[in-house]
Order: structure tokens, then sequence, then C-alpha cells
């Protein structure tokens, strides 16, 4: 039987994991890692999203991302998986998860490399999510094109902003920005 401090904090968990996801007013109130993770964990289910590139050379398949953004709750609640142009030719994989004390993030890349990033928690006092690369699979980041930090931040109309910048030959190259709308 789980003892009540047990029991008390996960519900405590689970209201901060609400309370996130009804007001975009509290994105910015999450302090911790957990808290940040917990608060994501709350935009499970389907977002609209629209997208544009904002800096850097136009790229070949600019707005193939746009339409649906799907995240789900896996793993015994340990982990989010974020799918970018959910059933588009140019699908991609995000997931979040907790390592120790860090919330950490692996995009997996339709151009199949696999970059990791950390939460930077300096920036959360700005009341934004910002991940930081810290290393990846199947690239090497003084040369190959990858997502080198991606950058999340509520709205007080409920939608997300999203801005994920791509790096190729060790600077940066362009930058993605997204809106996503909850889905109906």
């Amino acid at each position: 039987m789980r003892s009540s401090k047990a029991l008390l904090s996960t519900l405590s968990l689970s209201v901060a994991v609400l309370a996130a996801a009804a007001s975009p007013a509290l994105a910015a109130a999450a302090r911790t890692p957990a808290e940040v993770f917990a608060q994501l964990k709350g935009l499970e289910g389907s977002w609209g999203a629209e997208a544009e590139q904002v800096a850097g050379e136009p790229h070949e398949e600019e707005g193939t991302l746009e339409g649906r953004f799907e995240f789900k709750v896996s793993a015994a609640g340990t982990v989010l998986m974020e799918t970018m142009g959910a059933g588009s030719e140019h699908e991609m994989v995000n997931m979040y998860h907790m390592d120790g004390d860090d919330l950490v993030l692996t995009h997996y890349c339709a151009g199949g490399n696999q970059p990791t990033m950390k939460l930077d928690t300096e920036e959360l006092a700005a009341g934004r999510l910002h991940f930081a690369f810290t290393g990846g699979t199947n690239l090497d980041p003084a040369v190959d094109g990858h997502i080198h930090s991606a950058t999340i931040s509520w709205q007080e109309d409920g939608s997300i902003v999203s801005d994920w910048t791509a790096w190729a030959g060790g600077t940066e190259a362009a930058v993605m920005h997204f809106v996503l709308t909850r889905a109906e």
C-alpha cells in the first residue's frame, strides 16, 4: 500500500499537470525540470500546427510539418512523445524524459540523426523552455546539419509557440517557427 506521503506527492503532481494544461499563465510557474516535465505531459493530445521558416536560407521542404502534431505520454508516465507532422512523409519524433534531475529532449530527425538537448534552467524565469544541444548520434555537430536547440513558450490564447534552430557547418543555419493550437 502506498504511504500517505507518496499518495500526496502523486496527487500534487496530477494537480500540477492539470493546472498547467488548463492555464497558460501557469506555464511560467514551473521552476524545476520535474515540474516542467509534468507541465509538458499536460500537452497530451492532438494539436494543429502552422509552420514558418523565420531565419536562414529557405529549405526545399519548408512547411512540410504543418498540419498535425501529436503528444502522447508513454512508458508508465516516464516519457512524452511528440510527433511532428504526424502521418506526413517527413514525420519526426521528439522524446522528452527525465535523466536524474535533468529534463532531456531527443529529436529523431527525418534526416537520420538524433540530437539530444537538455533544459536550460536559467531560461525558466523568462517563462519559456529552452533546450540546448548536448550531443547526439549519427552526426558531427561541426559539420552535419542537425537541430541544435528548441524553445517552447505558452501564449495567453492557449496556443504554444515552438522554435527549432538548425545548425550546419558548425553554425546556425535556420529557425523553424511553429504555432500549435489544440485540436477539437
